[in-house]
């Protein structure tokens, strides 16, 4: 099977730790004048996206062209997947162009894996239904240390619609490798009992005071209304009981971060003064998804693709 990335709950501690160092050594480059690397130059990726997405797409563009690589993105509707093209014969015919890596986003969980068994071309996972986003738990663990420090033993609360969170998932499988003590929490019916066994040191509850008290990081998740085939929870309810508010802050450590994947709805997953508190450290994930989709990138298809390269080993 082609090098590539399909999820967290494949990496070893010490390809995290390795990835992670990378991303910290490109993140200067966001502030510098001249934003290019000549690592990738002549590579070419295509981004494949069955879904919509803003973030993810656009950082990983812009990842490959701070390395020089050329990025072409396609979104399924605008593409002959409209017309009815079967997942495998438009995988085919990327790969008949010969693209160095394929970034491929898709509703279906175990997509990527699927064609990954039977492409040549190296394919990193966007996101795959309810199973994993593994670029988003790397940007995540890279925004943590950034603020806290280190990953090792914090107490991390993911609270939400855990149930169809492919976030949630690769961050419990990424965080659980650190022994982080990790709370998930939300309403009972989306908060699937056997998540407490997707690793060590995993616990429920359906209390949000309880999942926030000395907590270190605090990390909100959207409600995946797309996913959701009759209502959950109701809406008018949800923010009552699982909204982040300002009050909460105070039952979590007093140097404790907001996290959230994005898109945010204020008011139904955290309060806008919650959003635009000193803490929040949202807007900061979305800088550090460049650095870390470059350091991807280059594990994948640089230099010495698979190897550990200059930067990695930085101590957690």
């Amino acid at each position: 099977m082609p090098a590539g990335l399909l999820g967290i709950e494949e990496l070893e501690r010490a390809e995290i730790e390795a990835i992670l160092a990378r991303a910290k050594y490109f993140q200067p480059v966001q502030s510098q004048s001249l934003k290019k690397l000549d690592t990738l130059r002549g590579k070419m990726i295509v981004n494949l996206f069955y879904e919509a997405s803003t973030r993810t797409r656009t950082s990983f563009e812009i990842a490959a062209k701070r390395l020089s690589a050329d990025a072409i993105s396609i979104t399924a509707s605008g593409s002959s997947v409209s017309k009815g093209e079967s997942l495998v014969d438009t995988l085919n015919t990327l790969a008949a162009m010969r693209p160095d890596a394929i970034v491929m986003r898709h509703a279906a969980s175990g997509a990527p894996h699927f064609l990954a068994r039977h492409l040549p071309t190296p394919i990193i996972n966007a996101g795959d239904g309810t199973h994993e986003h593994p670029t988003q738990a790397l940007l995540d663990a890279r925004t943590i240390l950034d603020h806290r420090g280190t990953l090792e033993g914090l107490r991390v609360a993911i609270i939400g619609d855990i149930a169809h969170s492919r976030v949630a998932r690769s961050n419990v499988h990424l965080l659980a490798r650190f022994g982080a003590d990790i709370v998930l929490c939300g309403p009972a019916s989306l908060l699937p009992v056997e998540l407490a066994q997707l690793a060590p040191g995993v616990r429920l509850t359906t209390d949000i005071r309880e999942a926030i008290r000395d907590a270190d990081v605090i990390m909100m998740l959207r409600v995946q209304l797309e996913r959701q085939h009759e209502a959950a929870f109701p809406a008018s309810e949800y923010f009552q009981f699982y909204g982040l508010r300002l009050e909460h802050l105070d039952l979590a450590k007093p140097e404790a971060i907001v996290m959230h994947p994005g898109p945010i709805n204020r008011g139904r997953e955290l309060s806008s003064e919650v959003a635009d508190f000193q803490r929040s450290v949202i807007l900061n994930q979305v800088e550090n998804g460049v650095a870390v989709r470059m350091a991807v990138l280059e594990k994948v298809i640089g230099p010495g693709a698979g190897s550990q390269g200059p930067g990695a080993g930085e101590r957690q």
